[in-house]
This record gives structure tokens, C-alpha cells and sequence, in this order.
């Protein structure tokens, strides 16, 4: 099997986030914000694994739906122990996204 065609067998990408109350609001978050994806949500009882294929989109306004409360993007990074994927972060969003290279 060649190089490309392993890469495109995992093209996963999204959050992995230390267990608590944010990770839970960003798990659902994504199943709300990514409604036409598959959003996966693995509980590996310390942590969360949150992942869809190529690309993922957490918007800010629906993790303070989902806690209750305001937040700023930069305080996903506290629990945010790795991603899949390459990330991009603005105020209103944070994107996980599959890029191929060869």
C-alpha cells in the first residue's frame, strides 16, 4: 500500500481534550456545528477524543451555549491536550482541518 493511500485512510481530525465540563461543551459543540459530518466522541476516561473526517468547526458562541456561561477561544487551549489535523484559532472559532502532503 502506498504512502497516499494510508494518509487517506486517517484523514481524522478535531480535539483532543483533557475530561471535564469544557470537554463535554466542546464534544457537543461540534455535533451542533458540523451537522452534515460524522462527529466521534471517545471517552478514554481521561480523556475526550473528538474527531470527524477533513474538517471541523467549534464555534465559540455554541460552547457558551452549551456551558452556560461566556468563553474565549484561548481557554480551550488549557484542556486541549492534542488534535488531529492542523488547527486554526480565531476569536469565534476554532477549525481542525486534513491537509495531504506528499
Amino acid at each position: 500500500m502506498s504512502n497516499a493511500a494510508v494518509i487517506h485512510e486517517n484523514n481524522h481530525v478535531g480535539p483532543v481534550m483533557r475530561q471535564g465540563e469544557l470537554a463535554q461543551a466542546v464534544a457537543e459543540a461540534a455535533k451542533i456545528d458540523n451537522p452534515d459530518k460524522t462527529v466521534s466522541v471517545f471517552d478514554k476516561i481521561a480523556y475526550l477524543r473528538i474527531q470527524a473526517d477533513e474538517e471541523m468547526v467549534i464555534r465559540r458562541q455554541t460552547i457558551e451555549e452549551m456551558l452556560g456561561r461566556t468563553f474565549k477561544m484561548s481557554e480551550i487551549e488549557v484542556d486541549l491536550s492534542s488534535f488531529a489535523g492542523r488547527i486554526e484559532m480565531t476569536p469565534d472559532q476554532v477549525r481542525f482541518y486534513f491537509e495531504q502532503r506528499f
